[in-house]
């Protein structure tokens, strides 16, 4: 199955919610080669840079569960390799 490397763009507007964030990250670990989070307190929302190397199938399961948290917007860009 054809791999992709990309970054996902992770926006938690409600930081209340960055814990169930936290959990699914954790759960899809295994391609996931990097993050970055940075807290704005003031704003109270979090960014969330991560870098995966995977599967469309399972990139596709990761950011569409992170889609179905509420107060969490998701955006994406990929290359084939």
């Amino acid at each position: 199955m054809d791999r992709k490397v990309g970054i996902v763009a992770i926006t938690v507007l409600d930081r209340e919610n960055y814990l169930v964030v936290n959990e699914i990250l954790h759960e899809f670990a295994g391609i996931i080669l990097g993050r970055m989070g940075l807290p704005i307190r003031e704003k109270n929302i979090s960014l969330i840079s991560v870098i995966v190397d995977g599967t469309t199938d399972e990139i596709g399961a990761l950011t569409g569960k992170l889609g179905q948290v509420q107060g969490v917007k998701v955006k994406s860009t990929f290359i084939k390799i």
